[in-house]
């Protein structure tokens, strides 16, 4: 990928965003912007920022996330089959657990989610501990995408997957603390963003590419809806856990004042 076609492209993807606000701004509210000057280098940075983050996506995180799919699946790697044999989901152990490690590291180094888990422990009053918050996010991103890449393995359509997502979902939506709802639903988007998406995406395609009977075009994509609703299943089932622990938990019985002897002297 070109560095200055790519710093063009971005340019001009960023131009309405700034028209939008520098128009409200100026022509609906029509106050001036307070420390404008520190806004256009914030911009000029987002600009230089999102032109390298895209030439190190296209050098570096698809090529590799192509290449261990690739890797995994390579017929040297995998365990030797007896002439006719067919292969089983479980030879394909190695790329569950990379996709399950690659799920989980991803979603903790997600830029969104830390900001979002950081607000969500800041409002709560420290009710919500975001690091606890963030790991079960991760965790649910882990099972959703080694879950998808299984699917792909196995060649089951799609669509069966979801409807017994969603299922859960509304099950546990129901059943869930409803302080935690809202929570639960944002971490399922924030954690398809800018680090996670492009190893995800990656992985799906080379897998259903070095599969033989995989489309890459009908298999290699989903993934990215599993990564979607997995994390929203385990924040709430993290808090009715956590739930359900507190109520079983003794309650401490209020200490009696010892009674005073009125003839005592």
């Amino acid at each position: 990928m070109n560095l200055w076609g790519t710093l063009w492209d971005t340019l001009l993807d960023i131009l309405p965003i700034v028209a939008v606000i520098f128009g409200f701004q100026y022509g609906v509210i029509r106050k001036p912007i307070k420390h404008l000057s520190r806004v256009i280098v914030g911009f000029v940075m987002v600009w230089i920022g999102l032109s390298l983050f895209l030439v190190g996506l296209e050098q570096a995180l698809f090529p590799m996330g192509e290449l261990m799919a690739t890797q995994l699946t390579n017929a040297d790697f995998l365990p030797m089959l007896e002439e006719g044999a067919q292969r089983h989901w479980r030879d394909y152990f190695w790329v569950y657990v990379f996709a399950f490690t690659i799920g989980a590291s991803t979603t903790l180094a997600e830029p969104s989610l830390i900001a979002v888990s950081i607000k969500a422990g800041e409002i709560s009053g420290g009710t919500i501990n975001p690091l606890m918050l963030r790991i079960a996010v991760s965790l649910g991103m882990a099972l959703g995408i080694t879950l998808g890449a299984w699917r792909i393995v196995m060649g089951w359509p799609l669509h069966w997957f979801i409807f017994a997502a969603y299922l859960l979902v509304i099950i546990q939506t129901l059943r869930s603390p409803r302080s935690i709802i809202p929570l639960a639903f944002d971490s399922g988007g924030v954690t398809t963003s800018t680090i996670t998406v492009p190893i995800i995406a990656a992985l799906g395609l080379g897998l259903a590419s070095s599969i033989p009977g995989r489309s890459p075009l009908m298999d290699g994509f989903g993934m990215i809806a599993l990564a979607c609703l997995f994390p929203i299943i385990s924040v709430m089932g993290y808090a009715q856990i956590a739930q359900w622990a507190s109520k079983c938990k003794p309650k401490k019985k209020p200490q009696q004042m010892p009674r005073e002897d009125n003839n005592a002297l």
